[in-house]
């Protein structure tokens, strides 16, 4: 046993607590309190700490005499949240009665109800308020019951909620908050755990950007985050936390529904979760405000002179907490209160009912008011409400603190009725047994306060804009890069070239105030230091020191009104950035075109489900990959070579995944791209990877074919490409090897090749599957082709491609290809070394695609077989290597 938890004078231990106790009773809790600080301070002074993380006792933190005066109809209240309680639950038992496929959640929204009604009741603001709508996350377990709100108001009717989870032929619920699947509905998707609360600081941060800009009125409106305390363990979940408090984002209140259980069991069956997210929350510098208990435990407290609860609270675990609610009353005094004398006279005169309806806070409209209401009106830092509740609530022996309430799917006809009954709901045994929902009348008591309350607070949310008001006009290429498109063969990356492209888009007149840079930490490295001074980097206290670098001419400035988002190492951080400006003209009807660049390899493979979610948030912008591509980033190794991030995109219906190798190329893609979706409002994003070599950038040539072969994903590069022998397609950071092998071809082989630009393998397959369903679908009509098989028809000889990524992504349009198609690519680890040797390793550089082309023309009997023996030997290549991907 630890040598300091022996207690080696325990006389001396009891005079301090006798003596600390007196002063609680006589002098009452402030005086003790601030002796305690005191003694506290007095001890870190001398090199001594407690043992214990820095946890408040385990009740309220509002007392009773704090608490405001509750402003709602608490009976009417009550009737409106059993309606929604029963169709939330009557819609996931009916789904499942129907096929058990579908599946659902009806433990969860057990929990959350009065967490959800308190704040539709009394704090969301809906999109008429004079102050502008507030941002909900709700938690993703607890859909139905929204659902089931949105019932009661009349959004939806009762066909929606026959087809909960059945979406595919029409008026349909989908599972969690998708707005993708219900674009009018759902703000904010959160199915994918924990991702809402890092989304939700950076909405709530995107507020006070736009609000310090000058851009949008944002200062009366709250991001409101209802999250699961299992949730919490997602390292996304407690990412950004110290963030949210260093820019003291008051406008920002999470609720974190601590129904002390996770899918399978407790989440701390062992310790208490609420003290640790107390010490989380706290320690990361956030107002804590916890209700845990209901107003009927407040007699008790008051009864409980000697502190016989905190004490018997302090001892018992999360696990057994829910093996209480899990049980009735009378098992609870045996196992509960019985513990000491003195907790058994604190329930002696009441009932084991009493006793079973004793309610954790979660569920108290009354404790939930105050700690909104406190939440609320608390400035300078943003708050937590750590709210407990029970799993299941009032679902009896079916499901209230079961390990197995979260797949429960279905009750039978005694649990429904005990459902109905304990929430006093007007229905017939047959209206329980064939699970009706239940709608009071239009004109009921009821409904006519829901509708108040709504019209008073603003309107109704969930609710969604699908289209800004504040169409804008993008921007042509001349204006912004005019430099790319008449390059004339000057030297220069295309990282260089996109960030010169971005400096010019925030000069521009109509767009420029609204175009957002965002880097995790490397803007020096991508040449956008010049942007500093340009335009400034956002901070919501402006700059309190000298930078060090002050006197430069590319100084670290820092700015109420800048307009960079630099969000420090962390490429969670930097995408929540880009997602909060990617929907402003959704969330807040002011369209803003953000460009986040960072290190291709630290992209989809660090932040793929927060880009699934920027997509199904229907997200509008650009991200650009820099360095990309696995042999350009030549000394990093094995981890910090990008091959697949291409591969990855191409699997997002709504982003289209460019891999430009010229500045032209990004100039025509930006212009598209910001037609598209400033002026067009199409739900895409732009994905472009940008490398960091220099080479010589040809000036945009041809008419508007070219244009539309950059938009649509390939197109050749000289008028030469129907004569040549053979077709090499290149891309990105790969080019130039492909037009070095054109050159050997034709210098040591007497080959013409022709060469053509692959801006996006993605493009080129998607039409190609479409064009393959059209004819599959339409047999008798006329039968089309696909764009890439159309080009590649008009010309001769076999198609090489080489790229810097996979071998898969070339892969991509095989089907397509109308001619023998060879493909190379960059499969295996990363190696470190100089970009011609990596090359040179995977097979990717001139030489290799050489033999390529040489081989696939001596498979056509085009040329005789000893040609390809012979440059193997010219070039010094051997079968006896051992292959990439094996080492």
């Amino acid at each position: 046993m630890n040598a300091v938890s022996v207690d080696g004078d325990p006389e001396e231990t009891r005079e301090w607590l006798e003596a600390f106790d007196s002063v609680v009773r006589y002098d009452g809790p402030s005086r003790a309190q601030y002796l305690l600080d005191h003694l506290a301070h007095h001890a870190w002074a001398r090199g001594l700490q407690a043992q214990r993380a820095r946890i408040t006792p385990y009740r309220n933190t509002i007392g009773v005499g704090e608490q405001p005066a509750y402003p709602g109809d608490l009976d009417l209240e009550e009737r409106l949240r059993a309606a929604i309680r029963w169709n939330a639950l009557a819609m996931v038992v009916r789904a499942n009665q129907m096929s058990a496929e579908l599946g659902g959640h009806i433990a969860s929204y057990a929990s959350a109800a009065d967490l959800f009604e308190v704040g539709f009741n009394h704090f969301f603001k809906g999109p008429e308020h004079p102050d502008g709508p507030d941002l909900v996350y709700f938690q993703p377990h607890s859909s139905p019951g929204v659902y089931a709100r949105a019932y009661l108001e009349g959004f939806l009717d009762e066909s929606h909620l026959q087809h909960y989870r059945q979406e595919i032929g029409g008026n349909g619920l989908c599972s969690y908050p998708h707005p993708w699947l219900m674009p009018d509905f759902w703000q904010f998707p959160t199915g994918s755990m924990g991702l809402g609360p890092i989304n939700s600081i950076f909405q709530a941060r995107f507020m006070r950007y736009l609000q310090d800009r000058g851009l949008c009125r944002t200062e009366g409106r709250r991001v409101w985050g209802f999250f699961g305390d299992g949730e919490m363990d997602e390292p996304e979940s407690i990412g950004a936390l110290s963030l949210a408090a260093r820019e003291g984002l008051d406008n920002l209140t999470f609720v974190i529904n601590c129904n002390l259980q996770r899918l399978d069991g407790p989440v701390r069956g062992n310790a208490r979760i609420i003290d640790e997210l107390e010490a989380l929350f706290a320690g990361a510098g956030w107002n804590v405000i916890k209700v845990l208990w209901g107003s009927d435990w407040d007699v008790l407290f008051a009864r409980d002179t000697q502190g016989e609860l905190l004490r018997a609270f302090a001892n018992t675990v999360d696990g057994q907490f829910q093996t209480f609610s899990a049980n009735d009353g009378k098992y609870n005094r045996e196992h509960f209160f019985a513990q000491t004398p003195q907790l058994a006279a604190l329930v002696a005169n009441m009932s084991d009912m009493e006793i079973d309806r004793l309610k954790r806070g979660g569920h108290d409209p009354h404790k939930l008011y105050a700690a909104y209401a406190a939440a609320t009106a608390h400035r300078g830092q943003p708050s937590v409400v750590l709210a407990k509740t029970m799993k299941g609530y009032g679902m009896g022996a079916a499901g209230q603190g079961r390990m197995t309430t979260h797949q429960q799917k279905k009750l039978e006809l005694d649990s429904l009725k005990e459902f109905r009954d304990r929430f006093r709901l007007p229905l017939t045994d047959q209206q329980v047994e064939t699970l009706q929902f239940y709608k009071p009348s239009q004109d009921s008591a009821e409904l006519k306060y829901l509708h108040a309350r709504r019209a008073e607070l603003g309107g109704y949310l969930p609710r969604r804009r699908s289209r800004s008001t504040a169409a804008l006009t993008a921007p042509s290429a001349d204006s912004f890069g005019k430099f790319a498109l008449e390059a004339e063969g000057k030297p220069m990356s295309t990282t260089m070239a996109a960030v010169r492209m971005l400096g010019n888009l925030l000069k521009d007149s109509v767009v420029g105030r609204r175009v957002v840079p965002i880097v995790a930490d490397e803007a020096r490295t991508f040449g956008m230091a010049n942007l500093f001074r340009q335009v400034g980097i956002y901070s919501p206290v402006g700059q309190k020191y000298e930078p060090e670098d002050l006197g430069s001419m590319l100084y670290y400035r820092e700015d109420r009104t800048g307009q960079i988002l630099e969000e420090g190492i962390s490429e969670a951080a930097a995408i929540s950035s880009w997602v909060a400006a990617a929907t402003s003209y959704s969330v807040h009807d002011h369209p803003m075109l953000p460009f986040y660049i960072y290190y291709s390899m630290f992209g989809y493979q660090r932040v793929g489900d927060l880009i699934w979610a920027a997509a199904d948030q229907r997200a509008r912008g650009f991200l650009l990959g820099a360095t990309s591509g696995r042999t350009t980033l030549g000394g990093e190794g094995l981890q910090h070579q990008d091959g697949t991030s291409h591969i990855a995109f191409a699997t997002i219906p709504n982003c289209r995944a460019y891999d430009p190798a010229f500045a032209y190329e990004i100039a025509v893609i930006l212009e598209h791209g910001m037609r598209e979706m400033l002026e067009e409002q199409h739900d895409v994003f732009y994905y472009l990877t940008i490398g960091n070599a220099n080479y010589a950038q040809p000036s945009m040539l041809g008419d508007a074919s070219v244009k539309e072969g950059i938009l649509k994903g390939c197109y050749p590069l000289s008028a030469a490409s129907e004569r040549a022998a053979v077709q090499l397609l290149g891309s990105g950071a790969i080019m130039t090897e492909v037009l070095a092998a054109r050159e050997l071809l034709k210098d040591d082989w007497n080959i013409e090749a022709a060469v053509w630009s692959v801006t996006s393998y993605a493009e080129l397959h998607r039409d190609g599957i479409d064009c393959e369903r059209r004819n599959r679908l339409d047999p008798s009509g006329a039968q089309v082709q696909s764009y890439v098989s159309r080009a590649l028809g008009a010309c001769a000889g076999p198609v090489i491609a080489a790229s810097d990524y996979v071998r898969a992504l070339p892969e991509l349009i095989r089907a397509f290809v109308p001619r023998r198609y060879v493909t190379l690519g960059t499969d295996g680890f990363g190696r470190s070394d100089t970009r011609a040797a990596l090359r040179a390793f995977f097979e990717v550089d001139a030489r290799s695609i050489v033999i390529a082309a040489l081989k696939a023309l001596a498979d056509e009997q085009q040329i005789d077989r000893s040609i390809v023996v012979e440059a193997l030997r010219k070039y010094g290549l051997s079968a006896d290597t051992q292959a990439p991907w094996t080492r």
